[in-house]
């Protein structure tokens, strides 16, 4: 096993994957910066280093303070959590360099799976339904008018380094098209350094259907089965549940076994997600990218198979064998994640971040938080604006929904305005309790929601 591993990372994946080194007897190091200096995992982890300024890029984006910080501590390892450096194939290929093992995938896989162009052409040959699009990168406005042309409006631009919902444009017509074009190519280089586009159908009415894979250095590649992660705002995921209430188990199997496939096309090692749309008749599935890192809401995998992810990232980077196989992976019940982000929803989802006056998180059984806030801690300005990750478990869905609500109605945070009502509002409408959501749904029912001096007992008949 690895002996010490620095964790590339801050907030609650910082302590996600120091509580799972403890548990395997790995010495942590963290690393910080100057606003970070009373975090959370600071104070919890083994050895403790401050790695630069707030400034990300000064900080946690800095890879040579990272290496160096590592290599000082004696680390062998260094893992990346989500976000940051997690996907960034130089500082996996810098990591090797140094002599230090990278908690993932290698940096060759990490440019295979991410540049989604390239993905594309992958999974094709794998025999992974992908969706209409360009046949490779579009270089210029002409090219993307063309493509267009070719598989028919609406159409999507997408940068292929992009994630998190950055760098995308959806485009109805030609006339908006060359706008839309520039402003996707300069928020992919804003974000990604990268500005190099690709374009697709726009799927619509989709469900975002994602499947967890674990392959290891050995040859072993499984899935550990589905998410829907639907619930959605601005591309990015709000409420997240396991498993999907659309699929049916001859579907599942059949996005299962193209995830392996998926896996096995970029000679994957780790934990990785292959993440696919699922048309409006539920039939028909398209791969839409491959995440090469723990997702944020791996939990609610982790609550329905009993796997624990990050202890298995830490075991393959060990050159460990994975210790289930794929008849071992059976879906118990069902798991909702609430996301808990610092924001005004009424404001546009306004980050505000700010000093946590009071703090009070749900339990029970069956209930899990993520979180790295505390009493009197403050939520910085300068980094991603999620505060905590509420999880729940049950024997239905129906019952997981009535624990989620019960945890969103105990969970109180004093100091910051927050998306919780918000979510505890979804909770009680008719489409997400009928299992209907698709990626259109926040957009489309946004201020209704947003009504919260509605009384909830009108969305309690049949449910």
């Amino acid at each position: 096993m690895l002996k010490r591993v620095l964790i590339a990372n801050r907030g609650e994946i910082a302590l996600r994957v120091l509580r799972a080194c403890r548990e395997l007897g790995i010495e942590t190091v963290a690393v910080y910066s100057q606003a970070d200096a009373e975090a959370l995992h600071v104070q919890l982890a083994t050895q403790s280093v401050c790695i630069g300024p707030a400034k990300a890029s000064e900080s946690y984006l800095n890879q040579t303070a990272l290496l160096t910080a590592a290599l000082a501590t004696g680390c062998d390892g260094i893992h990346p959590g989500y976000g940051f450096l997690s996907e960034n194939a130089d500082f996996a290929d810098a990591c090797a360099a140094a002599g230090l093992t990278f908690i993932g995938p290698s940096g060759d896989t990490i440019r295979k799976a991410g540049s989604k162009s390239a993905a594309r052409d992958l999974m094709r040959a794998a025999g992974v339904p992908v969706t209409p699009g360009s046949d490779g990168p579009v270089s210029s406005v002409e090219e993307a008018l063309a493509a267009a042309e070719s598989v028919g409006y609406p159409v999507l631009l997408k940068a292929s380094a992009g994630g998190g919902g950055r760098g995308i444009r959806r485009c109805d017509n030609a006339q908006i098209l060359p706008a839309a074009y520039a402003e996707a190519k300069a928020e992919a280089k804003a974000c990604f350094g990268d500005d190099e586009m690709y374009l697709e159908k726009l799927v619509l009415a989709p469900r975002h259907i994602e499947f967890q894979v674990l392959a290891d250095r050995h040859g072993n590649v499984i899935h550990l089965g589905d998410r829907d992660c639907s619930v959605q705002r601005r591309n990015q995921k709000l409420i997240e549940e396991a498993p999907a209430r659309c699929l049916t188990p001859a579907l599942r199997e059949e996005m299962g076994q193209a995830a392996v496939r998926a896996a096995r096309a970029v000679n994957y090692e780790g934990a990785g997600t292959v993440e696919f749309l699922l048309d409006a008749d539920g039939e028909h599935f398209y791969f839409m990218e491959m995440n090469t890192r723990i997702q944020v809401e791996h939990g609610v995998t982790e609550m329905i198979t009993g796997v624990d992810l990050v202890r298995q990232q830490l075991r393959i980077a060990s050159g460990l064998a994975l210790d289930v196989t794929q008849a071992d992976i059976h879906l118990e019940g069902h798991s909702i994640e609430c996301r808990i982000n610092a924001e005004d929803p009424t404001k546009n989802f306004q980050p505000c971040p700010g000093q946590v006056s009071f703090l009070h998180f749900p339990g029970g059984a069956g209930v899990r938080v993520d979180s790295c806030l505390y009493n009197g801690c403050t939520l910085s300005p300068y980094y991603d604006s999620m505060a905590a990750k509420l999880l729940v478990h049950a024997p239905t869905r129906l019952e997981a929904i009535r624990k989620m609500r019960r945890c969103l109605e105990e969970f109180t945070l004093e100091g910051f305005p927050t998306n919780a009502e918000l979510s505890y509002q979804i909770l009680y409408h008719p489409i997400f309790v009928r299992g209907g959501c698709t990626t259109a749904f926040l957009d489309e029912h946004l201020p209704e929601l947003l009504d919260f001096s509605r009384r909830v007992e009108e969305h309690e008949e049949g449910v």
